[in-house]
């Protein structure tokens, strides 16, 4: 475990910003963070726990200790007549995960294929992606607290998952560390392929029975053909949150625009697309000196190169003016804010 002072974090988050940190560390083994925790240097200085950083946007240097999880181990931890039980460490790519559930038949996270970052995250963030969440097969995790250094276990319950959210992202934030989640899916998978640019993709495959992989493969063409890579320009995904609207204001705007996509989540509620928000204000494709929006997906603001993080945030904060101004409805960050 070695730790590195004053350093780069550009190449630890995916909008390439040139931000650094006091200190940095890489963990593999969990007693690795209490022993490092126990360090009386490291005990009053801010902590942050990043995994790819693909969630991350810097505002400013980091002024106390970063860790980056790189635990990868990945195993089958029980198996009963309808479930299997998967459990992998937080330094887990997320879609690595993803693979050996798919190479194993176990279905419940395919729809989530391609989505960036670590498993250690994807609790957090209650990760979701083309009608599935990472709750629907969430079991347990497992993680230690920063403060005291005590393992403690979660279930479902105590995660307190919400659309984009979770304990994680709101009272334990900056408390708790992550260090391995199990998850609960089917030995017989059920597909979920509600969504018509997937049911579009699988009718031209021209068979009758499809496969998880079958799914996963075309939800990773979807997302390749939308989402720029972070390795050739910066972002971080989708940078806003779907907004969950009521249906008297949703038939509102459909009635001043015609149209506007929805899908209805209870009664009263609609969720509609940002991205379409966004796109109807006039910033899909449009560039700002060294930041931008993207020009296939309104969702993601990106950077073409030595942007600033004062850039980004300024262009944010338009968006958001603009589409409460236009459609009064408030755009929350999906990203986290540092």
């Amino acid at each position: 475990m070695k730790i590195y002072s004053n350093y780069s974090l550009k190449k630890h988050n995916t909008f390439g910003l040139d931000i650094s940190c006091k200190y940095y560390v890489e963990i593999k083994k969990d007693y690795e963070i209490q022993q490092l925790l126990s360090e009386v240097q490291y005990k009053e200085v801010p902590k942050l726990i990043i995994g790819s950083g693909s969630n991350i946007l810097f505002t400013q240097d980091f002024k106390g200790l970063v860790i980056n999880q790189i635990s990868n181990k990945i195993f089958i931890s029980s198996e009963d007549e309808n479930h299997a039980f998967v459990s992998a460490e937080a330094g887990v790519i997320w879609h690595d995960l993803v693979r050996f559930c798919i190479n194993n038949n176990f279905g419940g996270i395919e729809n989530l294929s391609l989505i960036p970052g670590k498993v250690g995250a994807a609790p957090i963030q209650n990760i979701g992606a083309y009608g599935q969440e990472l709750k629907d097969v969430f079991y347990s995790l497992s993680g230690i607290y920063i403060d005291d250094l005590k393992a403690l276990n979660f279930n479902y319950t105590e995660c307190d998952f919400g659309y984009r959210d979770s304990i994680f992202k709101r009272e334990l934030k900056n408390k708790f560390i992550i260090t391995q989640v199990t998850l609960r899916l089917d030995n017989t998978p059920k597909l979920n392929t509600k969504y018509d640019s997937i049911e579009e993709e699988l009718s031209k495959l021209k068979k009758n029975n499809f496969t998880i992989k079958d799914v996963s493969d075309i939800i990773c063409k979807i997302r390749m053909s939308k989402l720029p890579d972070p390795d050739k320009l910066g972002n971080a995904g989708s940078f806003f949150k779907n907004p969950e609207i009521s249906i008297k204001k949703y038939d509102s705007i459909k009635s001043k625009f015609g149209t506007i996509p929805g899908h209805k989540i209870s009664e009263q509620i609609i969720k509609v697309p940002a991205a379409w928000l966004i796109e109807k204000c006039g910033f899909k494709g449009k560039r700002f000196g060294k930041v931008g929006v993207h020009e296939r997906q309104a969702l993601v603001i990106v950077n073409y190169g030595n942007g600033k993080p004062e850039e980004i945030i300024e262009l944010k904060n338009k968006i958001k003016e603009e589409v409460q101004l236009l459609f009064e409805i408030e755009l929350h960050e999906e990203v986290n804010i540092i």
